[in-house]
């Protein structure tokens, strides 16, 4: 069954984890002591309703605070697609969180509270959507009670972020007038609201067609380890095992190893004890070649028709995630698919305009959920592709040496 993965974002109290929660209860994906301590939780509160927003809330501090404050996941499905939700943050000083929901993501679910319309949030998540690459988007207008189920007010919504998708470069965008809490064109259309005739909420989530992009990339399989066995029943094997990135793998294909740049072709393709015909992304899987490389974690096996850049220098997009100012000069361990390496930011290049939506001028620092192109240098060769070329070949993230903290995302722009 085909797979959906999604995230929920937006401003803080605009009903993330309450349209979660509809979702799950609406999908019968809830357990029946999770609806005994929802319950137990309305009459301790003396609410009239139960807080669908708790099934989502995991941190006792969330509850207290009535926020979400890291990314929380959740799976349900249906008769036609399986789906993982990632909840985030709607607190900007949370925008990290955001983009690690969103980093594997086919599709967003950018909320709004219908009286309050387009806010900063909505164009910095929105941002941030188009920035990695999310192909697929749904504004889904919510509280549209409050408004009395108004079209105007919705259209007038729906025509303002026209503006902004487009400026984006968003492909695909539906916008949607949801109310969330009591499951108005959520899992079936509203009859409070006749003159909408899109789908409701679940039904496009069932239907938005997925294209199978990853396996269309050219092939890449980042070296995770050397399988040598040294048994009687496996005396000379010797496979590169790990997850494909991107494309297709078949006996026969040739393809070359890289940084070391040795040419080979593919003997076999190793699943699990069983040679397979093909393998494609994102399988997990193992090659044999023809030829006797010494290659080890942090190679990559590509498509020698396609290969990726090679370079120790790359211009790039950031998400700035630390509390520590970004200056020029910063060192860092940079960590791509595989491959870790010691880096240095040699510039920051351009710092983002959420107000305008485009880049703004260059910068002696970036501030924690910055945004801002760089230019990077590192220690070593790196096997990459564009990130709008290919997501998981073309991301990093920067680690701090003493902490060990994850600093900042990055999507490579090219190399240099």
């Amino acid at each position: 069954m085909e797979l959906l993965r999604f995230l929920t974002c937006g401003s803080v109290d605009d009903g993330k984890s309450t349209l979660i929660g509809r979702l799950l209860y609406d999908t019968q994906a809830i357990q029946a002591d999770q609806l005994e301590a929802l319950e137990r939780s309305r009459e301790h509160s003396g609410e009239e309703r139960v807080n669908l927003a708790l099934l989502t809330d995991g941190l006792r501090a969330e509850r207290e605070q009535g926020i979400t404050i890291d990314v929380a996941y959740k799976y349900f499905s249906t008769p036609r697609r399986k789906f993982i939700i990632a909840d985030t943050p709607g607190h900007v000083q949370y925008t990290r969180n955001m983009v690690t929901g969103a980093s594997t993501a086919h599709l967003a679910l950018l909320l709004l509270d219908a009286r309050s319309g387009i806010v900063e949030q909505t164009r910095r998540h929105a941002y941030i959507a188009a920035l990695l690459g999310i192909r697929h988007l749904v504004l889904c207008v919510n509280k549209m009670d409050l408004v009395d189920y108004s079209e105007s007010e919705f259209q007038t919504i729906r025509q303002q972020f026209a503006a902004v998708s487009e400026a984006l470069g968003l492909p695909d965008v539906l916008a949607i007038p949801i109310v969330a809490v009591d499951g108005e064109n959520i899992a079936s259309r509203s009859s409070r609201m006749p003159w909408y005739q899109g789908p409701a909420l679940l039904e496009h989530l069932e239907t938005v067609e997925l294209q199978d992009e990853e396996s269309l990339k050219a092939a890449r399989l980042p070296v995770q380890y050397v399988l040598r066995p040294q048994s009687a029943e496996y005396r000379d094997y010797r496979a590169f095992a790990g997850r494909i990135a991107g494309g297709a793998f078949r006996p026969g294909d040739a393809v070359v190893v890289l940084p070391a740049g040795i040419a080979s072709t593919v003997e076999s393709v190793d699943f699990s004890g069983s040679e397979l015909a093909e393998a494609r992304a994102p399988q997990s899987i193992a090659l044999r070649l023809a030829d006797d490389i010494d290659a080890g974690r942090g190679a990559m096996i590509a498509e020698a028709a396609r290969p990726p850049v090679v370079s120790q220098e790359f211009q790039a997009r950031i998400c700035w995630m630390s509390e520590q100012r970004l200056v020029p000069g910063s060192r860092f361990l940079l960590q791509h698919t595989t491959r870790r390496v010691r880096a240095v930011v040699r510039s920051i290049d351009s710092t983002v305009d959420l107000h305008a939506l485009r880049d703004g001028p260059g910068s002696e620092e970036l501030r924690l959920n910055d945004l801002g192109a760089v230019t990077i240098r590192c220690s070593e060769p790196l096997c990459f592709d564009a990130y709008a070329e290919n997501r998981r070949t073309g991301s990093f993230i920067l680690i701090d040496e003493r902490s060990n903290n994850t600093e900042a995302a990055g999507m490579i722009v090219e190399g240099l």
